[in-house]
């Protein structure tokens, strides 16, 4: 039996990494009077449907598509957050 899981991820620089994106965004705050920012990084955030067999499966296929595509892993690192869907045909409104 299938189950159908919303994915969320989360896609970020590996600290290690410059940020020049970050760096503009910080600079541009401070020009904008918003004083005590720092550290500003900038990352990515997907969301997709997903089909697998149960949760485990979710994750192994999550994991090889962010390995794969979704991230880059030499200089970034990624984390998702996976959500049973409820199945339509049982939906009660």
């Amino acid at each position: 039996m299938s189950v159908k899981y919303h994915a969320r991820i989360y896609v970020t620089l590996r600290p290690s990494v410059l940020d020049p994106a970050g760096t503009a965004v910080e600079s541009g705050l401070k020009q904008l009077g918003y004083e005590g920012v720092e550290g500003v990084r900038i990352g990515k955030y997907i969301e997709l449907n997903l089909i697998a067999t149960d949760e485990t499966d979710a994750s192994e296929k999550l994991d090889q598509m962010c390995d794969r595509l979704l991230a880059n892993p030499v200089i970034e690192n990624y984390k998702f957050e996976l959500t049973e869907m409820i199945a339509e045909a049982n939906y009660v409104g």
